[in-house]
């Protein structure tokens, strides 16, 4: 290596699988890399990032190891098993051929300006609300309006996930109805499902803070329908499979550069919800095949991300510029949302405003908020939010698990695939 590279004195120290810097520890990702005959990121940008910074010295070293494959979903149990509402419109317009071949999909682009299809998407999804409020009122006491916008975050409750600047809009929102509850608002409910790891307390906190500020919410005679805020506890597939098919809007609102693909933002998608999202992992391909008029993109992109790190991150100034912000953090700091115990969430306030906000919440919360009242506008145009909808289902196509796993057969195990 070093007759191959003479003018990087540190490579071979860099690329070293025995780590000499800091004691000798085995370094397994650079294990793992030396031993394979490929590797690959599973988002273009997760792919990109691997190269770019992680794995950049050996990207030097072996340029033909690294490939990109991007996740996909089975559209047999995310869509036909899942939803059998939006199956049967699909059937009927489609064929079913689209179950082993999700390009099919692309047909309903010719239809999305047809009123009966449109309508016929439309009550898909209005049973499928209908169904999930079901459930909601039986399990969690929480009356539901279905004709409600249903904004959705289901996924493991992680800090770079930002579930907390989910929450962060939802008491803005409170706010806002509370100040002048007479306007027109468009009726949202709020919905999150996760589970968090046994010993990461700051996310079981954000459970915590979530499930306080339902309570405060959907307790408010002021607000009635205008806004609920439900935490389904006990996240599984099979409750994935309920709620999926009922979501309006999809939140994939990640740091950008932290998530490696996902596979929400697909199922989603798939099942006609409209997706708000960072430019973070597949949500960056989702935008090229969806087209930007058909998604709600915010937020700052990987590398401005990153430069907002070099340059010295201040998030203490969002808070003092940003009036709702600081409303915000205020009330969840002095314990409006947690009364008999004030003090319970000023660690998780201070982690933000004081403690460096790692994953960079407050620098993104004034984007995301204004990107959600654009969620509101359109909403209000529902034979254009199901036609946007349609366009969203019939490019999710690409996003098929059978083009996945045929890219790993032709291009990483060159294997001929066998159909089952």
């Amino acid at each position: 290596m070093q007759e191959q590279y003479p003018n990087d004195t540190d490579l071979l120290g860099r690329a070293s699988i025995i780590d000499e810097s800091n004691g000798r520890r085995v370094r397994m990702a650079w294990l793992a890399v030396v031993v394979s005959h490929k590797v690959n990121g599973v988002s273009e940008l997760h792919s990109n990032l691997m190269v770019q910074s992680l794995f950049a010295d050996f990207a030097k070293i072996f340029p033909g190891r690294f490939t990109n494959v991007t996740n996909g979903v089975t559209p047999r149990r995310w869509l036909a098993v899942a939803n059998p509402s939006l199956s049967a419109v699909l059937d009927e317009h489609l064929g079913r051929n689209w179950r082993t071949d999700l390009s099919l999909l692309n047909e309903l682009q010719q239809h999305c300006d047809f009123p009966m299809v449109n309508h016929a998407v439309h009550q898909a999804k209005l049973e499928n609300k209908k169904r999930l409020a079901e459930y909601i009122a039986q399990q969690l006491n929480v009356v539901v309006n279905p004709k409600a916008l249903f904004d959705v975050q289901i996924k493991r409750i992680h800090e770079y996930k930002r579930q907390l600047m989910n929450v962060l809009h939802v008491i803005t929102r409170y706010n806002r109805i509370k100040a002048d509850p007479d306007a027109k608002w468009v009726p949202r409910v709020n919905i999150f499902g996760g589970k968090a790891a046994s010993a990461y307390y700051m996310a079981k906190h954000i459970i915590h803070l979530i499930n306080d500020v339902a309570k405060v919410i959907n307790n408010d005679p002021q607000i009635g329908d205008k806004l609920k805020v439900v935490f389904i506890p006990n996240y599984s597939v099979s409750l994935a499979q309920l709620i999926i098919p009922a979501a309006d809007l999809s939140e994939q609102i990640s740091l950008a550069g932290t998530e490696a693909s996902g596979t929400s933002n697909m199922k989603f998608a798939l099942n006609g919800a409209l997706t708000i999202g960072t430019l973070d992992g597949a949500n960056v391909e989702m935008l090229d095949h969806v087209g930007a008029d058909n998604i709600f993109i915010f937020g700052n992109t990987a590398e401005e991300v990153e430069e907002l790190r070099r340059q010295g991150y201040k998030p203490r100034e969002y808070y003092e510029k940003d009036e709702e912000l600081h409303q915000v953090l205020t009330q969840i700091g002095s314990g409006v949302f947690s009364p008999e115990d004030p003090g319970r969430y000023r660690d998780l306030v201070d982690s933000l405003i004081n403690f460096g906000d790692h994953y960079q919440v407050l620098a993104d919360y004034r984007s995301y908020v204004d990107c959600q009242d654009k969620v509101d506008e359109l909403y209000e145009r529902q034979e254009e939010w199901a036609a946007k909808a349609m366009l969203n289902i019939a490019n999710m196509g690409y996003f098929s698990s059978d083009r996945t796993i045929k890219e790993y057969a032709d291009h990483i195990w060159h294997i001929d695939p066998v159909r089952l």
